[in-house]
Parts: C-alpha cells; structure tokens; sequence
C-alpha cells in the first residue's frame, strides 16, 4: 500500500507539459479543481474526461503509474459514495430496508462524487508528477507574491511546502523499511481488532517520529551552514519568465473551463425548450 502512494513523486519524461511554467501548472490545477465541481449532467463530465484524457497523453506519464496513485484513496472514495448513496433523503426511492434507503438523487450524487473524486486525485498529480519541487517552490511564491505586502512571509511558506513534498516519499520508504523490519523480527501487524492493529502500529511510528525528527534536525543544521536566513534579498538562478507556450497553456485552460461551463447550460437550455 505504501508503494502505491505517488504524491511527491516527480516522473521525468520530455514532454510539453513538462516544460511549461510551474505558475502555469499550479493556477490550472487550481481551475481544473474548480471545473470539477460545475458540471451536474454527463455532458459536462465528458468535456472534463477528454481534457484529463488530453493532459495525459500530453504529459507522457504512464496511465499505471497515475491509476497506481488511486489505490491508497479506495477507502476513502468507497465512504464517500456510501454516505452520499444513503443519506441523500429527497428524490424518488429505487430501492429500501428498514432505515435504509436509496433514491434516485442519491445514486446520481454518490457516481457525481466519485467522478469527481477520482479526476481530482488524477489531475493534481499530473501537476508533481510533471514538476520538480524546486520550481514547485519558486511558482508558487512567484504566485503568493503580492501577499507580501502585507508581511505574508511566502518564501518561507513556499519553502515549507517544498519541504513537505519533498519528506513524503522518503517517509513512506523510511515506513516501508522499518515495518519490514520489524516483521522480520516477528512483529504481527495484521491480525487482531481495529484496537490490536492500532497498538501493533506503536513499534512503528515511534521510530518513524525519531527518523523524521533526525531528518528535520539535519535539514536545519545544513541550512544554516549554508547561511540561509530566508527569502530577504536573495536571488534566483533560473528565473521564471512566461513564454508564449505558457500563454497558450492559460487559453486552453480558460476555454476548458468555458467548455464545461457551457455544457451545462446547454442541458438546462435544452431541458427547458423540451
């Protein structure tokens, strides 16, 4: 399971998702988020498949490798639809027991969410698996920029981020290494109750929190032998300038969004004619 996780991994490849602006990946994927959450008929959710469909062949990144991504969410993605599928109470009932029920409305919703749900995960992994943390960092404090103003400190909040993403995969591998580990030593990680399981999880997480203490302290040392101070007064050695690539980038995005804004008001349009 932890092998399947693929938030923070960067997939190098040539391609032109690849070298388009950071700045350009971050504020798509923040509209393509948005553009998710529009649509209420298929039509619109076909516009929004054919553009990740796109992005994907584009990006050059292997389909397995996104889809391996999904599987840590199953849960997730399973209680959502349940809650969606029996608790939505209006529309017409298709099937009940007891207190239990599920309508029409409620099944829409429940495949809507998961739809959603799904194309999310799959779209702001395109974003890290296309870009390297380090201009991760430089595009979004390029974009927190005018927040500065009024003392945002966004250098060092863009540096946190980079930190982070940065720390997930090698705390998912630290993970791995010390559950096999201590498995190796007989450790029995899977049987017993919810509550077993969760104190069969102690002899992990403490030296996963002593690993991750080290980790941060050795950061901290090496960045202060290297005099860093934070962002006041430093410079960038690659500075981000908009090409007319990224401006293309930025139509076809707002067009994407007009598309699926369209979409639906061509149903609502066509249902109201009929």
């Amino acid at each position: 399971m932890l092998r399947d996780i693929t938030i923070g991994q960067y997939y190098p490849a040539d391609s032109p998702l690849h070298r388009l602006d950071p700045r350009v990946k971050i504020v798509g994927t923040l509209l393509y988020m948005i553009s998710l959450f529009l649509p209420k008929n298929l039509l619109g959710y076909g516009v929004a498949v054919i553009f990740l469909t796109s992005i994907i062949w584009l990006s050059k990144v292997p389909v397995k490798f996104i889809v391996k991504g999904l599987k840590p969410i199953v849960v997730l993605l399973m209680i959502t639809v349940l809650f969606n599928l029996f608790l939505t109470g209006t529309g017409t009932i298709l099937w009940s027991a007891g207190i239990f029920k599920i309508t029409d409305e409620g099944l829409r919703t429940a495949v809507y969410m998961a739809v959603r749900l799904v194309f999310l995960i799959m779209g702001a992994s395109l974003m890290t698996f296309t870009t390297t943390p380090n201009a991760l960092t430089d595009g979004l404090e390029r974009l927190l920029k005018p927040l500065g103003k009024i003392k945002v400190p966004v250098h060092e909040i863009a540096m946190m981020m980079s930190i982070a993403l940065r720390f997930i995969p090698i705390l998912l591998e630290e993970t791995d290494k010390i559950m096999k580990a201590q498995i190796a030593r007989g450790a029995d990680l899977e049987s017993g109750n919810i509550i077993q399981k969760a104190k069969n999880m102690v002899p992990i997480l403490v030296p996963l929190f002593v690993s991750a203490f080290r980790r941060a302290n050795d950061l901290a040392t090496a960045m202060e032998a290297r005099c860093y101070y934070g962002g006041e007064g430093r410079t960038k050695m690659k500075p981000l300038i908009y090409k007319n690539r990224d401006y293309i980038a930025y139509a076809i995005m707002i067009l994407y969004v007009a598309a699926v804004v369209a979409a639906g008001r061509f149903v609502e349009f066509s249902i109201w004619i009929f």
